[in-house]
């Protein structure tokens, strides 16, 4: 079981959605909370919220440009060493593979993919070098099956699963955790904050994102999953689509085809 109690906590993306949930529900236990995004000013209004402001440390970052090593240090100057590293930064996608630049498909791969792996891989080493620690990737429902509007946004997540199952099987003596969570709809601004086939902001909020699960009851089931060490998460009532692929893929895949995914 992870205990967080007196744990330090680095999450990315905690400016807004599930990332600013789980660093205010996180407080409530006694961590000690490193919170990253772009903007400094949302991430001091996050910082606000928390139980105590002054066990959280604000550390601006920019994902898309960044020294992976430098940003540990940098972390780690606030509170010490990582315990838990909570990988949550990434943006959404809204177009069709035909309408979408292989430009828009590298800057997906770097934020939700390379991003992820260098911060891990950055973190890791210390974690195990101590006896433990515990990664948690926000991946998503698309990470387990692709969607329309989603070919760049599925791929990223898809690869987040081969790598961090592949981490975790090399890592498990070592008593590094690793915990896939697997988001459907959460009501966030995802649709929003997600690009289309030429790189603009998609700039609205979709149906079914807007009549998804609020944000706190995602991060809490999220943490919930990491005190148990849970290998993978589903988070939503999309999950069922996830358990009904393995038994009937091609009902699944009629269904897709035809799925209302905005």
């Amino acid at each position: 079981m992870t205990d967080l109690a007196g744990k330090t906590i680095w999450i990315t993306g905690a400016s807004s959605g599930i990332g600013e949930a789980m660093a205010v529900l996180a407080s409530r236990q006694g961590v000690k909370l490193v919170l990253s995004a772009r903007r400094v000013d949302e991430l001091e209004r996050v910082r606000a919220a928390c139980a105590d402001p002054a066990k959280v440390a604000v550390l601006p970052l920019d994902l898309t440009q960044f020294d992976a090593e430098a940003a540990r240090a940098a972390a780690e100057a606030c509170f010490g060493p990582i315990d838990v590293l909570v990988n949550n930064a990434g943006i959404s996608q809204r177009s069709l593979m035909l309408d979408t630049s292989m430009d828009v498909y590298r800057r997906i791969m770097e934020l939700d993919f390379f991003a992820t792996v260098a911060l891990t891989k950055a973190v890791v080493p210390g974690m195990r070098a101590r006896g433990g620690g515990h990664v948690v990737v926000i991946s998503s429902v698309v990470g387990k099956m692709g969607t329309p509007l989603r070919t760049g946004y599925a791929a990223a997540k898809h690869a987040l699963h081969g790598f961090f199952e592949s981490a975790r099987a090399e890592l498990w003596r070592d008593q590094v955790r690793f915990t896939l969570v697997c988001p459907g709809f959460i009501r966030t601004e995802v649709s929003r904050n997600a690009i289309t086939g030429d790189g603009g902001r998609h700039d609205r909020m979709d149906d079914a994102q807007a009549k998804g699960m609020d944000a706190q009851t995602c991060a809490a089931r999220i943490w919930a999953g990491v005190a148990r060490n849970a290998e993978e998460l589903y988070v939503g009532r999309e999950q069922a689509a996830i358990y009904l692929k393995r038994w009937a893929p091609a009902l699944v895949s009629a269904l897709v085809k035809r799925a209302k995914v905005t």
